[in-house]
């Protein structure tokens, strides 16, 4: 503990010490789109005639501390002209400017790559994919409708279960394992049932970074992995917005100024509203009739999701966000047969909270902060299996989150990043094991952490990124410092290696079951303040979660091609898990096990001009060690181990006037494990009568018999190709209709989703799914 401290002392002291050095000038601001008056985000921003220059972040903020003297800045994007201003800097003030970029239709060539090159050569960047508005553009959309979800599948280490009721398992990591946020308030269910399509509206994203291991300590609480959302804020210079229609949803988009500024720099207000509704359930029926069952009763899918925001700018370019959000699924388990599996469920998650921006005008020093209050709750109902094989019937997590973080921009693209954080939960979890013993768990717990990132840039070659955190669990008492590093060596400007690692904690754990060939059913709960007894039946030290990241690679680019190979290790020393193996009431309801992930992942990437072509493959390796149904040991291989995941993507900008977008996607993996069935008993119901139990007349249910073998069979191949069109029309000059057509699973392939245990009928994943879709631009 007492180097973690000396670590984070040494940190501090290096960022202040660099501080201290230039303190002769500094110029701060934001970068804008001038015609919504939106953030640019890392846009480079120049001091003409010399190399010194620096990035925006994700709020459009950029801070330089140079000389005094007159200078001339500049910045350009993709896409935008460049803007110009002057600037006076005397010594020892801080001055702050606002630069506003116009948009134009011709765009320069070499732009978008100047801006990325940038990045590439000044941050480390090691297991982190940042998606942009853009690129979700790029990517065929299915049913018409372009989606965060559907673009997640692509990047490189993430493996996605399914069509539907798929989750994401990044780099050997659970869904729990993976701490999901929209403007830095956690998302504990962001994906629908039907696979395609998440919470996140579209349109209203700014960026999403992805962190798929070695993440630095600004975030915590997480042993796998973070997806980071940020919205963008409402128009400030007119009612803009969109109506968009398809077989599967309908959604809608409306943003403008409340209260418009009276000059182009001014204060003002700003709102940003989204809604859509899915009526899938309904539409399929009809386009589904003539497939046979179970698709002749359609897709059993809907769901509703609205987020709105309000945004109060003040002149200096602070700014303070309130928002609050809506999201529901509902669904049920598609049947052949009055024996087949079946079952209702819904969830709901809802929120609001505020973030805030403050560029005090004689500190360089940026301070943004949050606190949200989320609650998450999915039920369970109408379960007919005769047993009840260890699935929960309800969960419940609510709480609040708080920060507030500071960031010093630092010469030569560095940076000093700190900030303190406190939470506090609340879940609840209701479940049956296989024994039919109900065990209802209701957990408390307050969580704080604090944490520094410095980063250095060493003369253009390399780069130093150490961080550490602590983090407090109030209901395990327990004090956990994670230091964290990472490091770049550019050898040229075209080739680069990179270097992270770092020790991660958490306390969310999750009731996925490795039984289960799919389970659409998240529950969650806190690690529990009772002891744990680990896979030899032992007691553990401490209940918290940990995880070790090593995460290597190497960046290298030939012409306009892009590739990027990152071998990575993840080590779960534990993880705690719902017992499904419970007998008797005290019986223990927690087991802790452990596991490790290891693989290497190559991806690649070339856009220019008219095309865009991008493609990943990757191998995986995962190992769980738990206790089997017979009590003992046993290493076994998660649902989610797929040793082979492959995606590629292409897309073609064509027409005179460039008003038409041709993409494809193929995807395909080796197949999931899923523990084999080895035989049927009757299930007598002793518990409801007691010693009453007529045992010789009573008629039980059908109970299984799991092979002792956990994960010990694979399913097939899955594979699939998507092709998407579509057509802008210019009406005016702000309103456009973009027309678009789309088929999911074009050679119709038949994907297996689950078997029925009881009945061994095969369901599968989405058959060939055509779909049409019309967006309104205003």
């Amino acid at each position: 503990m007492r180097r973690s401290v000396s670590l984070l002392l040494v940190i501090i002291l290096m960022g202040s010490g660099a501080i201290a050095q230039t303190q002769n000038g500094t110029i701060k601001g934001f970068v804008y789109d001038k015609r919504t008056g939106e953030p640019l985000i890392y846009t480079n921003v120049m001091i003409m005639n010399s190399k010194i220059g620096v990035q925006t972040d994700v709020n459009g903020y950029f801070s330089l501390a140079i000389p005094s003297g007159t200078y001339i800045m500049y910045s350009t994007a993709l896409g935008y002209d460049t803007a110009f201003i002057n600037v006076n800097l005397l010594p020892n003030t801080v001055v702050t400017k606002k630069l506003f970029i116009s948009s134009k239709e011709t765009e320069l060539k070499g732009v978008e790559i100047s801006a990325r090159k940038t990045e590439k050569l000044t941050h480390v960047n090691t297991g982190v994919t940042t998606i942009t508005p853009r690129d979700l553009q790029m990517l065929p959309s299915a049913g018409g409708e372009p989606d965060l979800a559907q673009y997640l599948q692509v990047i490189p280490g993430v493996v996605f279960t399914g069509d539907q009721g798929g989750q994401l398992y990044i780099r050997g990591g659970s869904p729990a394992q993976t701490g999901i946020y929209l403007d830095g308030v956690t998302i504990w269910n962001p994906f629908h049932t039907i696979g395609l399509f998440s919470v996140f509206e579209t349109d209203a994203i700014r960026n999403t970074d992805v962190y798929t291991a070695g993440f630095n300590a600004q975030y915590g609480n997480r042993t796998s992995a973070i997806i980071d959302v940020h919205t963008k804020d409402g128009n400030k210079n007119e009612i803009a917005g969109l109506l968009s229609v398809s077989p599967i949803m309908s959604r809608a988009v409306l943003e403008g100024p409340l209260v418009k500024s009276k000059k182009n720099e001014g204060a003002g207000v700003t709102f940003l509203v989204t809604a859509k509704t899915s009526y899938l359930d309904q539409t399929s029926k009809d386009f589904y009739s003539g497939l046979g069952s179970p698709y002749n009763k359609g897709l059993p899918y809907s769901f509703s999701d609205v987020y709105a925001k309000v945004t109060f700018n003040a002149d200096n370019g602070s700014k303070l966000n309130l928002f609050g959000f809506n999201f529901t699924d509902h669904a049920q388990l598609l049947s052949d047969t009055s024996k087949a599996i079946q079952g209702d469920f819904h969830w709901t998650e809802v929120g609001a909270g505020a973030t805030f921006v403050l560029s005090p005008g004689t500190s360089s020093t940026l301070i943004d902060g949050k606190f949200a209050y989320s609650k998450y709750n999915i039920n369970f109902d109408n379960y007919t299996l005769p047993n009840y094989d260890t699935l929960p019937s309800t969960s419940q997590i609510s709480g609040f989150e708080a920060a507030l973080n500071f960031t010093n921009f630092l010469p030569n693209y560095s940076e000093l990043k700190y900030g303190l954080e406190v939470s506090g939960y609340s879940t609840t979890l209701s479940y049956y094991t296989s024994a039919g013993i109900g065990t209802s768990l209701n957990q408390v717990s307050t969580l704080a952490g604090a944490y520094a990132v410095f980063r250095e840039n060493f003369g253009g070659k390399f780069i130093f990124e150490p961080g550490i955190r602590f983090q407090y669990y109030s209901e395990l008492q327990k004090f956990s410092p994670e230091p964290r590093i990472g490091l770049k060596y550019n050898i040229s400007n075209n080739v680069r290696l990179k270097f992270a690692s770092g020790i991660y904690s958490q306390s969310i754990i999750a009731t996925k079951s490795d039984q289960d060939i799919v389970n659409f059913f998240t529950g969650f709960t806190l690690s529990p303040d009772q002891q744990i007894n680990n896979t030899q039946k032992q007691p553990v030290s401490n209940n918290l979660q940990t995880a070790y990241h090593v995460l290597g690679g190497i960046e290298v680019d030939i012409n306009r091609v892009e590739l990027n190979l990152e071998p990575w290790y993840k080590n779960f020393p534990q993880i705690n898990e719902i017992n499904r193996y419970k007998q008797y009431v005290n019986d223990p309801d927690f087991i802790a096990a452990y596991g490790s992930a290891y693989g290497i992942d190559l991806s690649g990437k070339y856009n220019y001009n008219r095309i865009y072509l991008w493609g990943a493959i990757g191998y995986q390796k995962v190992d769980y060690t738990s206790i089997g149904s017979n009590g003992a040991e046993q290493t076994y291989p998660p649902p989610f181990d797929t040793r082979v995941n492959m995606n590629i993507v292409a897309a073609y900008t064509a027409g005179k006037k460039k008003d038409w977008d041709l993409s494809t996607r193929f995807s395909m993996h080796s197949p999931f494990p899923f523990t084999q069935t080895q035989g049927y008993y009757q299930q007598l119901n002793l518990v409801q009568n007691g010693i009453g139990t007529n045992y010789l007349q009573q008629n039980g249910g059908i109970g299984l018999l799991y092979a002792n073998e956990i994960n010990g069979g694979r399913l097939s191949y899955y594979h699939r190709l998507d092709v998407s069109v579509r057509k802008r029309f210019s009406m005016t000059k702000k309103t456009k209709l973009d027309l678009t057509f789309s088929v999911t699973n074009v050679y119709d392939r038949e994907n297996i989703f689950y078997v029925d245990r009881y009945t061994n009928v095969h369901i599968y994943q989405l058959p060939v799914f055509p779909s049409i879709n019309l967006t309104l631009n205003f």
